[in-house]
């Protein structure tokens, strides 16, 4: 199928909003502790919607499953794990720092490793930077970095400019020693879900053997990648709710001190992981339009991610109380990760007119 960079940014774009946008639903779940809507939210995340959207759309998907290579699942699967890891501690990034600078801390890191670590461990790196489309696609992934980096420099004024009080107004378990610790350990593993896109190639490969259509080709991958990240959470989760004796939480509106709006609850958590997999609905999807430069699908992702994730913090007014100079920086970032996806596109659409002629 030809390469439509421009198509590719759209759908990178959407889930970038979809990614940005899934925890606000759990902000509307009551009396739950974090375990318990965190577990139920990713059931929904990890399981049910990565299966019910591949059999609707690919059939074949246990059939393409069963027919790749023990090894290469596996290899997929823990690339999932480590995600998972990853994931786990961005729930606890977003606790305790809020969406704007939990964002742009953690997936800064994740962008950066996300984009550049695989072609440089294939030995593919050193070949795009000889040509004058990857030259400006590398020139795209240092300008989001950049664009990051201005962000978590407005992150940090904020902090400092805010009292206590004012930042729990808007992030009740503010906590910037724990939030910043989780937030970078966060985004280096988060990274490895690109690893995970790159090792289930194979599965991608045939799914279109089987007549899999080429936007769909990477649902059956995402099946495997995500069981690896519901298995992490699923442990962790269950071991802090054997802990805290929180199981009634699940099943019971009467807890020991307080009432749960269980229906709800249960609803809230299903659109937050409906949303969240949305994200990488689309990912897979707009990396089959990004050409030769497949791998730059990362950085626009996390870039679109920050912007949409950014313009939400300053919607909750997460900004709120801070300085014209703060404002100056995070607005000046929001320009800068905009800028690189432009960039990021050209490098691809050179590319492309490159194959083409």
């Amino acid at each position: 199928m030809e390469a439509n960079p421009f198509l590719g940014l759209i759908l990178h774009s959407i889930g970038g909003l979809a990614a940005a946008s899934f925890y606000l639903p759990y902000k509307l779940v009551k009396k739950w502790s974090w375990e318990a809507y965190w577990l139920v939210g990713g059931f929904f995340s990890w399981i049910v919607a990565p299966w019910l959207l591949a059999i609707v759309i690919t059939p074949q998907a246990p059939e393409i499953l069963l027919s790749v290579p023990l090894r290469t699942l596996a290899l997929t699967w823990f690339f999932g794990v480590l995600w998972g890891v990853g994931g786990l501690t961005f729930g606890l990034t977003m606790r305790y720092l809020g969406i704007a600078l939990g964002y742009a801390i953690a997936l800064g890191l994740c962008a950066a490793f996300g984009t550049l670590m695989p072609p440089l461990v294939s030995g593919e790196l050193a070949d795009v930077a000889m040509t004058t489309s990857g030259r400006v696609m590398l020139a795209g992934v240092l300008i989001c970095l950049a664009g990051i980096a201005l962000s978590g420099k407005a992150g940090i004024r904020k902090e400092k400019e805010l009292t206590d009080e004012q930042k729990k107004a808007t992030v009740s378990e503010f906590n910037l020693v724990k939030g910043l610790f989780v937030a970078i350990f966060s985004g280096v593993m988060s990274a490895s879900m690109a690893y995970g896109f790159s090792t289930g190639k194979p599965i991608a490969e045939v799914s279109l053997k089987m007549n899999v259509p080429h936007l769909w080709q990477n649902l059956p991958v995402l099946i495997v990648v995500l069981l690896g990240g519901f298995t992490t959470n699923f442990i962790w989760c269950l071991y802090l709710i054997a802990k805290n004796k929180r199981v009634n939480e699940f099943y019971t509106c009467k807890l020991k001190d307080h009432k749960s709006p269980l229906l709800s609850n249960y609803i809230f958590c299903m659109m937050a992981g409906f949303t969240w997999y949305m994200q990488f609905f689309f990912y897979g999807m707009g990396s089959t339009k990004m050409g030769a430069f497949e791998f730059s699908s990362w950085t626009l992702h996390m870039a679109s991610i920050i912007i949409f994730s950014t313009l939400w913090g300053i919607f909750l007014k997460e900004w709120k109380g801070t300085g014209k100079a703060t404002k100056i920086w995070i607005t000046s970032g929001l320009i800068v990760l905009i800028l690189s996806t432009i960039v990021i596109g050209i490098g691809n659409k050179l590319a492309m007119d490159v194959v083409n002629y």
